[in-house]
C-alpha cells in the first residue's frame, strides 16, 4: 500500500485590511516571543542552567500575565508557542553540530511568519479559516490538494515583496516509486551552461539574474538615493526593489524545478560533483555568476526527487580530477586551465571539456557499489584549509 510522502503545497493569498493587521499583529508577537527565549537561554548559558521547551513555555505563560507584554494575549497562542519548538529544534541542530547558533530575529531582515497546527485553523469544504479570524483566507489555488488530503500544519508568511503565502503540510499519496530504468546520466554543473550531460546535452543557462540586471540596478540606485529610517518613501523603494528580486528568484526555481524533475524521471542514477560553493562565491569575479545558478539549491532538489521517486543520486568527491582526466584512456593531464575549453589527449582522443568531466563523474559514480573510490558526499576537515589555493581548479568542474 503506497503511504505517499508528506510535503508542502505553497499559494499566494490575498488577506482583507483585518486579516492583514491579524497576521502581522502575529508575525510581531512570534518575533518577540523568540527572541525573548533565546535572550533567556542566553542568560542562562554562563552558570549552566538547563533551559528546554519546556521551560520557556512556562515563561511565555507568565510574560502573558506582565502588564507590558499583555499584547500577547491577543494572538492566538498556538504560533507563540510553535515559535518556542523552532528555538528548540534550532538548538538541538546547535548541539548536533549541524547548525550555528540560533540569532535573534529581525524586523526587517528575518522572514514574517507564523505557524498553526491543527487546532490552530479550520479547514473545511476547501477553505481555510485561522484561530482569531472570522472569515477565511481569499487562497488562489493554482493546484489542487491531494485527493483526500487534510493540512496538519499551516504557515502562513509574508515576503520582502509584500506578498502573502500559506504553506499547506498534507499527505501525498500521488508520489510514488518510478518504475525502473537501466539510464545512469553525469551531470557537470557550469556557468556558461547550467548543466552538461554525461549523454552530450548541453542546458543552456537561462541567466535570469543578468537579465534584469538593468531593472535590478535600476531599483537598488533608487533604493540608495532614500533617506535611511522608516519613511514611507524609502520602504516603497525597498518593496520596488525586493519585487526585482522575487521576479528573478521565481523564474529560477522554475527553471530548476523543470530541470530536475526532467533528470529524475528519466534516469535510474544520477551523479553530481560536492561543490564547495560557499567557498566559491568568495571569488569576487564569479560570485554573481555563480549565485545565478543556484548549484545548491540545484542539488537539493536533485536530493529529495530521487528519494521521492525512489531513484539514486550518487555524490563525487569535488577533488575529483573529473576535467583533467581523459575519459578514453584515463591519462590524468598536469594542467587544464580555465579557458580551455576542448582538449585533445596523448591517446588522440578530443574531448569537451564539460562533457569530458560529465562522462568522468558518471563513470566514478557507477564505481561506488564496486570498490567506492573517489566518491565522498563531504570532506575531511583537514584539507578544507586547502580549498582557497585550489577554488580555480574546483571552479573547472563547474
Amino acid at each position: 500500500m503506497t503511504t505517499g510522502v508528506t510535503r508542502a503545497f505553497k499559494y499566494r493569498f490575498y488577506p482583507d485590511d483585518s486579516q492583514a493587521i491579524e497576521l502581522s499583529r502575529t508575525f510581531g508577537c512570534v518575533r518577540k516571543v523568540y527572541n525573548m527565549a533565546l535572550a533567556a537561554r542566553m542568560e542562562a548559558s554562563p552558570t549552566q542552567e538547563r533551559v528546554t521547551y519546556n521551560t520557556t513555555s512556562a515563561m511565555l505563560t507568565r510574560w502573558k500575565k506582565t502588564e507590558e507584554l499583555t499584547y500577547l494575549n491577543e494572538v492566538s497562542s498556538v504560533p507563540l508557542q510553535q515559535c518556542l519548538r523552532h528555538l528548540q529544534c534550532a538548538f538541538n541542530g546547535f548541539f548536533a553540530k549541524r547548525t550555528r547558533y540560533p540569532r535573534f530575529k529581525s524586523k526587517r531582515k528575518s522572514r514574517a511568519s507564523a505557524e498553526y497546527t491543527k487546532s490552530g485553523f479550520r479547514f473545511q469544504n476547501g477553505t481555510l479559516t485561522l484561530a482569531k479570524m472570522k472569515d477565511p483566507l481569499n487562497i488562489v489555488w493554482s493546484r489542487p490538494l491531494p485527493v483526500g488530503a487534510s493540512p496538519t500544519t499551516v504557515t502562513v508568511s509574508q515576503d520582502a515583496a509584500g506578498r502573502w503565502f500559506v504553506s499547506m503540510l498534507c499527505q501525498d499519496t500521488s508520489i510514488a516509486p518510478l518504475p525502473a530504468t537501466r539510464a545512469a546520466v553525469g551531470i557537470d554543473a557550469g556557468l556558461s551552461h547550467l548543466v552538461t550531460l554525461s549523454t552530450g546535452e548541453k542546458v543552456a543557462n537561462p541567466g535570469h539574474e543578468r537579465t534584469d540586471r538593468d531593472r535590478l540596478s535600476k531599483a537598488q540606485r533608487e533604493l540608495s538615493r532614500k533617506a535611511k529610517g522608516d519613511g514611507t518613501n524609502r520602504a516603497k523603494a525597498r518593496r520596488k526593489l525586493a519585487r526585482v528580486h522575487a521576479r528573478i528568484a521565481d523564474r529560477r526555481r522554475d527553471t530548476l524545478h523543470k530541470l530536475t524533475t526532467r533528470l529524475v524521471r528519466e534516469n535510474q542514477t544520477l551523479v553530481i560533483e560536492d561543490l564547495a560553493v560557499h567557498n566559491m562565491v568568495k571569488n569576487r569575479s564569479l560570485a554573481r555568476a555563480i549565485s545565478d545558478v543556484a548549484w545548491s539549491q540545484l542539488r537539493s532538489m536533485l536530493e529529495y526527487k530521487a528519494a521521492w521517486y525512489g531513484r539514486e543520486l550518487v555524490v563525487v568527491d569535488r577533488w575529483f580530477p573529473s576535467s583533467k582526466l581523459c575519459s578514453t584512456c584515463g591519462t590524468v593531464q598536469r594542467a587544464m586551465p580555465l579557458d580551455v575549453r576542448e582538449w585533445i589527449c596523448d591517446c588522440g582522443a578530443t574531448h569537451d571539456r564539460d562533457v569530458n568531466a560529465a562522462k568522468n563523474l558518471l563513470a566514478a559514480g557507477l564505481a561506488v557499489p564496486v570498490c567506492g573510490a573517489g566518491v565522498r558526499p563531504r570532506r575531511e576537515t583537514s584539507r578544507m584549509g586547502q580549498s582557497a589555493k585550489k577554488q580555480k581548479i574546483s571552479l573547472r568542474e563547474q
